[in-house]
């Protein structure tokens, strides 16, 4: 059994988010603020970590990107409200934000269609076994994705739940 966890001030996992991490766009109203993260418990050999924000549920029929967020520095084990909300690419140790489904750098936050059901935001921190991913500021969400799980060591997940 694993001890790499996630887990934020904020929410407890299978709770709603609050609408301060609403997307402010799309028809959304809310702050498209970051939630505050913490994980520990990383595995022996990690040298980075990334963040990845989805939800499996949007209409699209492959789900929706929220938020990428890599070469995290090793001695991060936590993140501060609204870190993601700007539209800043380099955060210095708290890693390198993509461009997530919405077509910005940084968080989107949760904006699912009126009257479903809430949908499932998935947070997920993985152990990286490399110091960072060395791309090309331009590289797509897929390819930033496709390296982040080609070397994960270890995954921890926290899920909100929210709908409107």
């Amino acid at each position: 059994m694993s001890n790499f966890t996630l887990t934020s001030p904020e929410f407890k996992d299978q709770d709603p988010l609050q609408p301060a991490h609403e997307f402010d766009g799309f028809d959304g109203t809310g702050q498209n603020r970051s939630p505050a993260l913490q994980w520990q418990g990383a595995p022996e050999g990690t040298e980075s970590f990334a963040l990845t924000l989805y939800d499996p549920d949007a209409p699209t029929g492959s789900g929706f990107w929220h938020w990428i967020l890599f070469d995290i520095d090793s001695s991060v084990t936590r993140l501060a409200a609204g870190l993601g909300s700007t539209d800043a690419t380099d955060l210095r140790a708290s890693g390198t934000q993509a461009t997530n489904d919405y077509g910005t750098i940084g968080y989107g936050g949760p904006c699912p269609p009126r009257g479903l059901p809430p949908h499932r935001y998935i947070y997920t921190v993985h152990a990286l076994g490399v110091p960072e991913l060395e791309l090309p500021a331009n590289a797509t969400n897929a390819v930033v994705r496709f390296l982040i799980y080609r070397n994960t060591l270890a995954t921890a997940t926290l899920t909100g739940l929210y709908g409107r």
